[in-house]
């Protein structure tokens, strides 16, 4: 596939129709080769020093969860670093996936997820969503997200339930945007958040 052709499939824009809960699904893109541009294209970045340097940035921890589609076991959901808010208004998040995940197409197609940001405590449970091919449900804990019914894990300190509403292009990965629909802590507060750094969890300290 051509770069234009590439760019030119990539682009989902996903609307609500009718009722808020309501969402059209996109369509889970092929697993295409991991060169978004040529070999003469690539700025002179050695890929481990790269990792090296970018493993600078603390980030938060999240497992992003969709529904089971008809013809699924369970649901879908993997451990993500790269999340962000995007806008106040409209209310927009985003997460990126690799584009070789085999859990992205799932969540494509139920055009909705729920990114659960994940507390200190909860280090075992993103390294159990973090191994492709398991059965990362086994033994967790969860309810229904209000408006898209993807799981919302027990114990997180946080959740955004949210309607796909854009996937774009961005080298190796998709970027995809999130528009939110309900959102909420635990009642009893946040709590720490799980940290990532350097290759291993941490947490915040006074």
């Amino acid at each position: 596939m051509g770069h234009a052709g590439m760019a030119a499939t990539v682009v989902r824009y996903l609307r609500s129709v009718g009722a808020p809960t309501a969402a059209a699904t996109v369509e889970a893109l092929p697993r295409p080769e991991l060169r978004a541009v040529g070999d003469d294209e690539r700025a002179p970045v050695d890929a481990a020093e790269f990792r090296r340097v970018l493993g600078s940035f603390a980030t938060g921890v999240t497992v992003v969860t969709a529904p089971a589609g008809e013809e699924e076991d369970g649901p879908a959901g993997f451990a993500c670093q790269s999340f962000s808010s995007l806008s106040l208004d409209p209310p927009l998040v985003a997460f990126m996936v690799a584009r070789t995940s085999t859990t992205w197409p799932r969540i494509a197609r139920a055009g909705v997820f729920c990114v659960n940001i994940l507390g200190a405590h909860q280090g075992d449970l993103c390294r159990g969503f973090a191994v492709s091919g398991a059965d990362k449900f086994a033994g967790v804990d969860y309810d229904p997200a209000p408006v898209s019914g993807s799981p919302r894990l027990s114990g997180a300190p946080a959740w955004i339930d949210c309607t796909i509403q854009a996937v774009h292009t961005g080298g190796d990965h998709l970027i995809v945007v999130g528009r939110v629909n309900a959102l909420g802590t635990l009642d009893d507060g946040p709590g720490d958040p799980l940290l990532f750094h350097r290759g291993r969890f941490g947490r915040l300290s006074d």
